[in-house]
This record gives structure tokens, C-alpha cells and sequence, in this order.
């Protein structure tokens, strides 16, 4: 992500932060190549833990050519998917965090790579964001077929004699 969309880039980031020219300033200039701006003016955050993200983000670009922008947190496995403002406050749902009105988010540079916070889907500058139903319905996929492919294994163990999915455990009697 170089030239034009870069800037683009950094400018859509930026026009919410309080004063989006020292924000851009000191975000070019530091060394860890990360700033923090405000969530819910021009986008809220959806957070949903890497084991369900990554899942959800295949279903996702298989279902639209291109998501809004997605953050990937490595050092604790979660994922940050960029939605209308708005709309943390009425999702309603279990393991996802959301970042809203109110709260800051830390976002790398674009096109830089950074210790633990990079983008997998960068901003185009254009203000493209994901729909939330269209996340929501993404999320379902992926869990749905995790507890396929959960079931599949424990049919798996069962058919090689384990009798019970997670196999005989010790000291404990056989009904």
C-alpha cells in the first residue's frame, strides 16, 4: 500500500482524531508506527477473537470483493473489524467486544508493519466499512462450520474405538 491510497488512507484515519494534523505528524514520526484515535465518529470496531475472526474474514471475502478495513492484534489473538458508527450499541452478541462511542482504538500506520497491531484489510480512504448484518451473517458461517468440523473429529475419534469423544480417562471406572 504505497502512494495515493496511502494517503488517502491516512487522511480518512486521521479526520477523527481532535487535531487530525499533529495526529499525522507525530503518527508519521513514531518509531512504533501506531496511533490512538477515537472509535465512533466515522466507524465503530467489532472485536472478535482470532479463532473466530480468521473464519469469519474468509467467509466474508468470499461473500463481498472487499470488507472494510480489518485489524489483527497478534500478541492476543483478536481481530478488529471496522463498522458503521452506531453499531455497538445495538450488537448484540456473545465473545465480541466492541469499540465504540467513547473509546480509542490503536491503529498502526498504513502500509507499515508493526510489532503486535497490523492491518490484514488497510483502509482505501474512501470510507468503505463491513455491514454488520453482513459480518453478523459471516460470524454465523464460520461458527456453524468450526461446530461441523468439531463434530467431525469427535465422529472421527468415536469410529477408532476412543468410545467417548475425548477417549478413557484414568481412575475413572467404565459404565
Amino acid at each position: 500500500m504505497t502512494g495515493p491510497e496511502t494517503k488517502a488512507a491516512i487522511e480518512w484515519l486521521t479526520s477523527v482524531a481532535p487535531d487530525p494534523g499533529a495526529c499525522r505528524w507525530e503518527w508519521e514520526r513514531n518509531p512504533q508506527g501506531i496511533a490512538l484515535l477515537p472509535a465512533g465518529r466515522r466507524w465503530d470496531v467489532l472485536i472478535l477473537p482470532g479463532e473466530l475472526g480468521y473464519p469469519t474474514l474468509d467467509v466474508l471475502t468470499r461473500l463481498i470483493d472487499r470488507p472494510g478495513p480489518v485489524l489483527a492484534d497478534f500478541g492476543e489473538s483478536r481481530m478488529g473489524f471496522f463498522v458503521p458508527p452506531g453499531t455497538v450499541s445495538r450488537w448484540i452478541g456473545t465473545g465480541v467486544r466492541g469499540c465504540g462511542q467513547g473509546t480509542w482504538i490503536v491503529v498502526p500506520y498504513p502500509g507499515r508493519a508493526t510489532g503486535g497491531v497490523r492491518w490484514l484489510i488497510p483502509p482505501d480512504g474512501s470510507g468503505t466499512l463491513t455491514d454488520a448484518a453482513l459480518l453478523e451473517l459471516a460470524m454465523h458461517e464460520a461458527a456453524g462450520a468450526a461446530a461441523r468440523d468439531a463434530r467431525g473429529a469427535r465422529g472421527a475419534r468415536e469410529a477408532r474405538g476412543g468410545g467417548e469423544a475425548w477417549g478413557p480417562r484414568e481412575g475413572r471406572p467404565e459404565s
